[in-house]
């Protein structure tokens, strides 16, 4: 094939079904060196069948911009907002690739079970009277104190009905993690039914849950804000925005609040375990950078604040009714929120209406994140063993599938009666602990090793925008030293975990908790080891040199749009030509 009108000729190479055309130049030493690119990126050219629906090896991409953003967004304003953010706020006062992979294997497992308890509740709301409106259920106790009693002092160790609902109901907790109990098989039918929603919205990868997420990431929003107008007419909403935006100063002092903070942002925004990360590798290559980030992390804040005032609200009204002070109005724990907005369902009229959609909406923001977090560990699969996955999974739905099957597996001791101890052992010393020092190596990795300026520059071509040099100073001085100071606080501060409540955590537990946290970060030095072993040079610091060198080579010059169209104009005449190795050639 040649053409001597035009600078450019094609070159293609077939894996049976595909050719794939690519620039090349025509002078003699431009055809010795041939630097190959990769498939997809705006300087290739992909002729093929169809839209590969079928081809295991094909990642896909967002149908547009918009399902990128409600992506990330959902990533970001998940359960983590609803649940966590008001939960560590009151608790509060007001190859570092393959360990964040992990740490989000770990958390797939565990954060289901939130999905799972948003199930339970949302099917529990398809009532006249809601269940946890009084003390009336054959699961309350003596200590059980309705909300109704106002301006009556709430006894000591009472509990309202949502509490009891959610201990004695939906839990039936144990005392300890030493008692795991019985299977809660309501709690598990739940969580399997969690994990068949996921695994069907995932199952196509992003052209599945993509479209899934124009319902899932927009429905939540205009929700909150009817509730928010709801809780702030409530009595006592007040006393509970104090709480929330007074500083506590004494508490700064406590390096869980500030382990807290910085693992609620890497949590929220997915650093350090890869949520939005993952979803803008389906990105186009062009795609702008500082946008997408700007607007992502305004609305991740701006939904954190409105969500923290709607629960703080609530709470606040709790006080009052029970008069009582904020701090002790409702005890700390991963069911907080739970608690708080199943009352706050149970204040507005037509409640078991209200509730219903409520839970609705939790379970839409929960699905929201646990797709990011499912699709990191999918996709770093995918992506890290490719020849693999074609010769003995098939295809991605198989491998969707198998991912979610172990996670479920492994989660099944969370639907034990102990298993709400599990869950909290998990969450502290997988995410909040791991995603600290993973997220320090990462940026070690990438600002020093791999190098700031490289990354600008590559920036720059792909997207055409130059780096701002407040950028880099966070790249290479700012993130590594806020990060390490929080971790050497952490270290310094180091006590074993406990809850509010009393309740202390035995030994074991704690081994096992940083046991879980050295399976994550064991996977650096093992990494580094085994590069620097195979690396060339003929002593260890020459080998660790050419271990840590980077090995990603600078990208050639971008190809022009006229160029692209000179190469489908040229190709035209070979449109749909049919030999033994293609099945037909169709230029996009």
């Amino acid at each position: 094939m040649s053409a001597p009108s035009t600078p450019l000729v094609g070159m293609g190479c077939s894996d049976g079904k595909r050719l794939v055309i690519r620039r090349v130049g025509t002078s003699p030493s431009e055809l010795l060196n041939i630097v190959p690119q990769y498939e997809g990126s705006p300087e290739s050219l992909s002729i093929n069948d169809e839209e590969e629906e079928n081809d295991s090896g094909s990642r896909g991409s967002w149908d547009n911009k918009l399902q990128f953003i409600l992506a990330c967004v959902g990533c970001s304003v998940g359960l983590g907002s609803l649940w966590r953010f008001p939960y560590l706020a009151y608790t509060s006062g007001g190859g570092a690739g393959v360990a964040s992979v992990l740490v989000a294997f770990f958390m797939s497992t565990y954060y289901n079970m939130i999905i799972a308890y948003a199930i339970f509740y949302f099917f529990s709301a398809f009532r006249s009277k809601l269940p946890w409106e009084d003390c009336s259920n054959r699961w309350n106790t003596k200590l059980c104190w309705p909300t109704h009693h106002a301006n009556m002092s709430k006894p000591a160790q009472s509990e309202s009905p949502a509490e009891e609902f959610f201990i004695g109901k939906l839990l039936k907790q144990s005392h300890g993690i030493e008692e795991l109990g019985n299977v809660r098989w309501e709690l598990a039918a739940c969580l399997l039914f969690a994990w068949i929603i996921v695994y069907f919205a995932l199952w196509k990868s992003v052209r599945s849950s993509g479209r899934v997420l124009y319902f899932t990431a927009t429905l939540p929003f205009i929700l909150v804000l009817a509730f928010l107008g709801r809780s702030l007419t409530l009595e006592g909403a007040e006393a509970g925005l104090d709480f929330l935006f007074k500083p506590s100063w004494h508490l700064l002092k406590d390096s869980k609040v500030w382990i807290y903070a910085a693992a609620q942002n890497f949590n929220s925004i997915g650093i350090a375990y890869g949520g939005v990360i993952t979803f803008a590798s389906y990105n186009t290559e062009k795609n702008k950078i500082l946008p997408d980030t700007l607007l992502i992390s305004a609305i991740n804040d701006i939904a954190c604040i409105i969500i923290a005032v709607f629960a703080f609200a609530t709470i606040g009204h709790i006080s009052t009714e029970h008069q009582t002070s904020i701090d002790k109005a409702i005890s700390d724990s991963p069911g907080l929120v739970f608690i708080i907005y199943s009352t706050a369902m149970s204040k507005m009229p037509f409640s078991s209406f209200w509730a219903v959609l409520f839970f609705f909406m939790l379970l839409c923001l929960g699905l929201n994140t646990q797709f990011a977090i499912v699709e990191v560990v999918v996709t770093s699969i995918q992506d890290g063993f490719p020849n693999w996955i074609k010769k003995k999974v098939l295809c991605h739905e198989l491998l969707v599938f198998a991912v979610c099957g172990v996670s479920f597996i492994l989660g099944f001791p969370l639907v034990t009666q102990g298993g709400i101890f599990f869950f909290q052992l998990i969450d502290h010393y997988a995410v909040c602990n791991s995603s600290v020092y993973i997220a320090f190596f990462e940026v070690i990795a990438v600002s020093w090793f791999y190098g700031a300026g490289r990354l600008a520059t590559n920036i720059e071509r792909m997207s055409g925008e130059k780096t701002n040099m407040y950028f880099k100073f966070c790249w290479v001085f700012g993130a590594p030293a806020l990060i390490f100071f929080v971790w050497l606080f952490g270290i310094l501060d180091y006590s074993g975990l406990s809850l509010d409540n009393g309740y202390h955590f035995p030994r074991w537990a704690n081994v096992v908790g940083w046991c879980i946290t050295a399976v994550c970060l064991l996977c650096i030095p093992i990494i580094l080891v085994y590069v620097t072993m195979l690396a060339e040079g003929k002593n260890f610091f020459k080998k660790l040199c050419n271990a840590i060198k980077p090995r990603i080579e600078d990208m050639p010059p971008p190809v022009k749009e006229t160029e692209i169209k000179e190469m489908k104009t040229l190709m035209k005449p070979i449109i749909r030509v049919k030999s033994n190795s293609l099945d037909h050639i169709v230029i996009k």
